[in-house]
């Protein structure tokens, strides 16, 4: 049961992650496929995240297109032009090239934050690659990827993301936490599953607190089913945790954030956008995507946000089934005109992404 949110939470610590304050204590969550810039944008234009991040990018990739193309991996995109605080996740099991890529992001990018990913579910990262969350079996080179990150990055703080351990019976999110805390990291996200569940079942916040618990100056940030600013404000109430990192829920409402800071200063919550508002939010998206990687691409890249957006909205499944299948922008407009449950839009909105 989620306590009440009306009254204010008393003595709000912004997080401090190394000499990066995170003020409100409410993260974006790094989401392969999805936390790009143009998504960051959004979010920023509505406020109340106190750190964003990006995709995480392999580091082993990286270093490949760096040395072949003198290139940086598209999922870089934007981030040394925008606005700080602004972390980067990476992964890899390899510390030397953990290592060389986060000494890049922090002189070369100048990045608030080096994120390290121990979290990844997805089979390509994690039999296949053996990192992401295979390494939480491996707690001492856990300790040793983080070590060499944060003494490559001289002084950017350096910080992780782990899940409770690979599978119920390998939970070992403590002895990881505290390998994490010796080797130097500067703040560690737990979200409240082993990897072995993905995304379902619930996220067991009371493992999150033990993890809490166990470590003695580590800042820990919860992640797992916040799923309305009410949600973030009760975990961080109850869980005894510096912060609350926000994921899925941000890709259809990522104006969560706002509404989480507003809780947290006492203030009454703002309403969701309006449906009209919402069909031009995706349009506004759509524009930015598209003027990354052209209408062609990027009408195939709105797909999947454009989904998103629609989720618990009356018609949504008619609207996915259509939007799901668009290959050219016009296509894409025709469908969100027809079949976006929204209130009709002002054609201004329809003609920004021409």
């Amino acid at each position: 049961m989620i306590a009440s949110t009306t009254a204010p939470l008393n003595a709000v610590v912004p997080l401090r992650i190394g000499p990066v304050v995170v003020d409100p204590p409410v993260l974006q969550a790094p989401m392969a496929g999805y936390t790009n810039y143009a998504f960051r944008q959004v979010v920023r234009e509505f406020g109340g995240a106190g750190l964003l991040a990006t995709e995480m990018i392999a580091a082993r990739s990286a270093t490949w297109l760096e040395t072949h193309r003198g290139e940086h991996p598209d999922r870089l995109w934007g981030v040394r032009e925008e606005p700080r605080p602004l972390a980067v996740q990476m992964w890899d099991n390899d510390p030397e090239n953990l290592a060389q890529v986060g000494r890049r992001l922090a002189k070369d990018f100048q990045v608030s934050v080096v994120d390290l990913n121990f979290g990844c579910p997805v089979r390509q990262v994690t039999v296949k690659a053996h990192s992401g969350s295979w390494l939480l079996r491996d707690p001492a080179r856990v300790g040793e990827i983080v070590r060499r990150v944060v003494e490559a990055c001289d002084g950017v703080p350096v910080t992780a993301k782990i899940r409770l351990g690979c599978a119920e019976t390998c939970q070992t999110a403590v002895e990881v936490a505290q390998r994490i805390e010796e080797a130097g990291a500067s703040c560690l996200t737990v979200h409240g599953r082993v990897a072995a569940q993905f995304f379902s079942g619930h996220a067991d916040w009371e493992a999150i607190t033990a993890v809490k618990r166990s470590v003695s100056r580590l800042p820990i940030v919860g992640n797992g089913d916040i799923d309305s600013a009410e949600t973030a404000v009760a975990r961080l109430r109850e869980s005894g945790v510096d912060g609350v990192m926000i994921a899925r829920e941000s890709l259809s409402k990522p104006w969560i954030f706002a509404q989480t800071a507003a809780l947290l200063r006492g203030e009454p919550k703002p309403p969701d956008p309006s449906l009209a508002e919402q069909y031009e939010l995706v349009l506004h998206h759509y524009d930015l995507v598209c003027q990354r990687f052209g209408t062609e691409r990027g009408t195939l890249l709105m797909r999947k946000f454009a989904c998103s957006y629609a989720q618990g909205l009356p018609g949504a499944r008619e609207f996915r089934g259509r939007v799901s299948r668009v290959l050219s922008q016009a296509e894409f407009l025709e469908v969100m005109r027809t079949s976006f449950p929204s209130q009709a839009p002002p054609l201004s909105c329809q003609e920004n992404t021409k």
